[in-house]
């Protein structure tokens, strides 16, 4: 299970773990599904929560028990270790293309007995999910994903998205359930005023489209998206019915840059961290730990140490397996093996490096979770 497994129970255990480590803080964890799941009842919102983010079947299941109505997952993979677990009202919010998707997929919805739905965004793949789909049966339930400006995926304009609507409408293997569309690009704008005055803009937008669509007597019961970083602007829309969110059950630096913007507290507290050690101490401005290029995800801003480093140190990536914690002028240096733990630069591909997560509960290991669909395309 983990070199780790030993130290199970025992106090002080959290500061002797093997390094580099997956840490999961259970009670901030637990406070952030509770806060988000207050947040979507007190909205009149669903939330779908994002496996994409922690890949889990134990966090997945915590986030259901909360009230979450399914899980979106990103790959078809994920999909298949979440349904495999049980975790009803499954999304797949990626477009299902080649042949061996199409027929992994069409296996899927006939062994999910709890809800399976998947996005489609071009009439050439929505004919052949109908063809699969009538040829296993059993129907599929499609959402006509809608590109809210981010340009990745989704129908480009309303004549498009109409098209595909009325295509799977008049399909014998699919039935139509609604519209996705995520504004991705909009999540991490820094300044809260422009992310909100964006984020509104695009479902206008969406919403004249839903309208219409409705006004010609075409039921769309989903209309799904949104995520962390507009968590709490996109109910003010009154367009989507349920809610993608994701990392808010951990919280990154990206994030809690973020929503940090005219706020005096975030909303959601950092659950996840990397635990590191030092493994060398021989110079004055700086010591080496353990955590480097292969521990972190490195397309963001460099980790932020959150214990056992001097105030104002700054982490930098120092090689493959080393990282490089820089000490501020008169500062006592950590010792050697000091254990030192960082707030991930983004927290889904960093999770995707690691095979279990340690839940630790104050200073104590208190359990280990794999991290079930690492890798899962």
């Amino acid at each position: 299970m983990s070199p780790n497994a030993r130290f199970l129970g025992q106090a002080g255990s959290r500061a002797r773990l093997d390094t580099p480590a997956l840490l999961i803080d259970r009670a901030a964890l637990d406070r952030n599904i509770a806060a988000m799941a207050a947040h979507a009842r007190g909205a009149g919102v669903a939330l779908r929560p994002h496996a994409k983010t922690h890949k889990s079947l134990a966090i997945a299941r915590r986030q259901i028990d909360a009230g979450a109505i399914g899980i979106c997952c990103a790959t078809l993979g994920e999909a298949e270790i979440m349904v495999q677990g049980g975790v009803p009202g499954i999304h797949i919010t990626s477009p299902q293309v080649t042949e061996p998707k199409i027929a992994r997929l069409i296996a899927l919805n006939g062994a999910s007995h709890k809800g399976l739905s998947v996005v489609v965004d071009h009439l050439a793949n929505l004919a052949a999910l109908d063809a699969a789909a009538r040829g296993s049966g059993r129907r599929l339930e499609v959402l006509i994903d809608f590109d809210a400006g981010q340009g990745r995926t989704g129908a480009t304009s309303e004549g498009s998205l109409r098209a595909l609507v009325l295509a799977a409408l008049a399909a014998d293997g699919l039935a139509f359930r609604g519209i996705q569309s995520y504004s991705g690009n909009l999540q991490h704008i820094p300044v809260r005023a422009e992310r909100r005055a964006r984020a509104l803009a695009a479902l206008e937008t969406l919403g004249g489209v839903v309208a219409r669509l409705r006004g010609d007597g075409i039921a769309v019961p989903i209309v799904t998206g949104g995520g962390t970083g507009t968590f709490d602007l996109d109910p003010e829309g009154r367009i989507f019915t349920e809610l993608q969110v994701g990392s808010y059950v951990f919280m990154d630096v990206q994030y809690r840059q973020a929503l940090a913007d005219g706020r005096n507290t975030l909303p959601f507290e950092t659950a996840l961290y990397v635990g590191t050690a030092v493994v060398s101490a021989n110079h004055a401005s700086h010591v080496t730990t353990d955590a480097g290029l292969k521990s972190f995800a490195t397309e963001g801003p460099p980790p932020e140490p959150a214990s056992g480093a001097p105030p104002g140190s700054r982490y930098e990536f120092f090689g493959d397996e080393h990282g490089r914690l820089i000490l501020p002028p008169g500062s006592q240096k950590p010792e050697l093996a000091a254990r030192i733990e960082c707030v991930t630069p983004h927290c889904d591909p960093t999770v995707n490096l690691y095979d279990v997560y340690h839940v630790v509960d104050g200073d104590r290991l208190v359990e280990i979770w794999p991290v079930d669909a690492r890798g899962k395309r």
